[in-house]
């Protein structure tokens, strides 16, 4: 009996995604670039490459929150009303004259880590399935934008410039969020890579019954990445405030389907145990050259939640081919 082997091209590139899973995105993002220039010259130009990095500053550090829970084999939903209603609670406050910057950091990431925390106490703790906890807490923590704000609105003129200046200073050519970001994601690889917690996450993903045995605290873990969630949530509400000069009911609305694409395009494996901070950057860099390139092609802009849909449907079925050639390879 014989069995038959897939062409030696096809191999080759399973084996080179699974060794290296940034290097499919990273030829779609250079095809995608190349393609886009060829149309419009006016997209490879150094402000708008800021203006693109500028874009996906926010998204990036929640997806890189997001990238965490997934590794988990989890999913947090309720990200988009965490920082809705991090960034109302906040603008509440740093409207009052005196408050100093810092605190409005410090208050929106506390204030994210609370709800992230509740959200960790249900799934981790309550033995609640994820999706339907982060889906209940996405609907409760929106309502609360509404109940706490009573339906108005904080506009520009109502922050003071301090504030305003938070994301659109330039100290080093770069905007401060483009800095932050950029900060941000450098602690999170140091902590996945060079701490044992960090690390746990990934156990935790691969294989909860070996992590169990291994002394691993699993719930702990599972408890943490969703606070650690909510933290993320809490820094990018406080720039989304910042940059938009304003908190409104509807602010980072749906903004959930955009950090689990970045996600699952970045290569994060929605089996668990797989992803790496450099996989979901590129997502974000992805998604953020797609947005800036519909209206340069003149594609309606509405086109855009479409293709975040089949990048992610895309993605999954790409993990899903991978680990079953990497089990029929264990298997022979």
């Amino acid at each position: 009996m014989t069995t038959s082997n897939p062409p030696a091209g096809r191999s080759n590139l399973f084996s080179l995604l699974a060794r290296v899973p940034e290097a499919g995105i990273i030829f779609f993002i250079l095809a995608l670039a190349a393609l886009v220039t060829w149309r419009t010259p006016a997209f490879l130009t150094i402000s708008n490459f800021r203006d693109i990095l500028l874009n996906i500053s926010i998204l990036s550090i929640v997806a890189l929150a997001q990238m965490m829970v997934i590794v988990t084999k989890g999913i947090d939903l309720s990200v988009g009303s965490m920082i809705g209603l991090v960034a109302m609670m906040v603008a509440f406050v740093v409207k009052e004259p005196g408050i100093p910057i810092v605190v409005s950091v410090v208050l929106g990431m506390a204030l994210g880590a609370v709800l992230g925390s509740f959200n960790g106490l249900i799934i981790s703790y309550g033995r609640v399935p994820p999706i339907i906890a982060t889906l209940g807490t996405l609907s409760l923590f929106r309502g609360m934008v509404f109940y706490y704000s009573q339906g108005t609105w904080i506009n520009s003129f109502e922050l003071p410039d301090s504030f305003k200046q938070l994301s659109k200073g330039t100290p080093l050519g770069l905007p401060n969020m483009v800095i932050i970001a950029v900060i941000f994601a450098v602690v999170v690889w140091l902590f996945l890579n060079y701490r044992r917690t960090g690390r746990n996450i990934y156990a935790v993903g691969s294989n909860i019954e070996a992590a169990k045995t291994a002394g691993i605290r699993t719930q702990r873990i599972t408890f943490l990445v969703y606070v650690l969630s909510g933290l993320a949530c809490g820094l990018a509400a406080v720039l989304w405030a910042s940059r938009f000069e304003s908190a409104q009911t509807n602010t980072a609305l749906g903004f959930e389907l955009q950090t689990v694409a970045a996600a699952v395009v970045g290569g994060v494996s929605i089996s668990g145990g797989v992803g790496t901070v450099p996989g979901v950057l590129l997502g974000a860099l992805l998604l953020g050259i797609i947005e800036n390139s519909l209206p340069l092609l003149r594609i309606s802009p509405f086109w855009q939640l479409a293709v975040q849909g089949l990048l992610i449907l895309v993605a999954v079925v790409v993990d899903n081919m991978i680990m079953r050639r990497s089990q029929r390879n264990i298997q022979t």
